[in-house]
């Protein structure tokens, strides 16, 4: 899932409506599966009852400014992506096994497939994450990659660290010193219920997403960052509020592109030739 150009250069008071009016009106309605599309009485409404101004959102007459009228078009918008992309990748724990072991037949791995942190019989492959590590190695074109980062990321400039990001990423590519590109993956497919976990990793990743923002605004320097999530009854059931702060994540610039499920099989091996390209122009400067 890629980011739409019409959103993605707002400025972040844009960004300061998206949340205020997500926490007022909300991202669902109770014991509805449709993702909510605020409309323009129900953002009225809710910034009275705040005693917040919505002047720059609306003109003469009543009518939508520029601005308010694309922020409706953005919530359609992503409540349109949920619905017609987000949820139907998304996959239970067996369809991604189905997946998992076809890839893993043709491909006959060497990189590390781990194992969930699941006990007894839930106990098995971290699909995601091995889908993720297979695919790399197999469009890596003999690069390394640290799958499994014990240490913090690095970026240096003359050889001394320039940044250190305050906390590990899933994985680097081609190293986690000076990398191309990091990710985080977050599949639960054993979860049962949308805990403080599952909310924790979506913060984890606007963090991460928030130091490489600096780092490109004050230092020149792009590090491709990715969010990979999985499980049909953990995001979708129970974590649709969630999903929707994904997409602003993504369109706020805090990710580069957010791989849903199955999607990985399909999209990651073309990111991954992109940043062998850009590998390999480095090491030839």
């Amino acid at each position: 899932m890629l980011a739409d150009a019409r959103f993605t250069r707002q400025d972040k008071s844009f960004w300061a409506h998206v949340r205020t009016i997500g926490q007022a009106v909300g991202y669902t309605r109770r014991g509805e599966k449709q993702i909510l599309i605020p409309t323009q009485d129900e953002i009225v409404t809710a910034y009275t009852a705040l005693g917040l101004s919505c002047g720059s959102l609306l003109g003469e007459a009543g009518r939508p400014t520029a601005r308010g009228q694309l922020l409706l078009d953005y919530f359609e918008h992503r409540a349109q992506q949920l619905h017609d992309y987000v949820g139907p990748n998304l996959m239970d724990a067996g369809e991604a096994k189905g997946v998992f072991d076809d890839l893993s037949r043709r491909l006959c791995p060497k990189c590390p497939l781990p194992m969930n942190k699941q006990k007894g019989e839930k106990k098995a492959p971290a699909y995601l994450t091995g889908l993720v590590n297979m695919l790399i190695e197999a469009n890596a074109d003999g690069l390394p990659c640290d799958h499994d980062p014990r240490e913090l990321t690095t970026v240096r400039r003359g050889g001394e660290p320039l940044r250190t990001l305050a906390r590990r990423v899933d994985g680097a590519f081609p190293a986690v010193v000076d990398p191309i590109a990091v990710w985080e993956i977050k599949e639960y497919y054993y979860t049962t219920t949308f805990g403080s976990r599952v909310a924790d990793g979506v913060y984890e990743s606007l963090l991460d997403g928030m130091e490489l923002e600096e780092l490109r605004e004050h230092e020149g320097i792009n590090v491709l960052h990715y969010l990979m999530i999985d499980a049909r009854y953990t995001w979708w059931d129970c974590g649709k509020s969630y999903l929707c702060r994904i997409v602003d994540m993504l369109h706020m610039g805090y990710v580069d592109e957010v791989l849903v499920g199955r999607e990985v099989v399909t999209r990651l091996p073309v990111i991954v030739r992109t940043w062998v390209d850009l590998e390999r122009a480095r090491r030839n400067q």
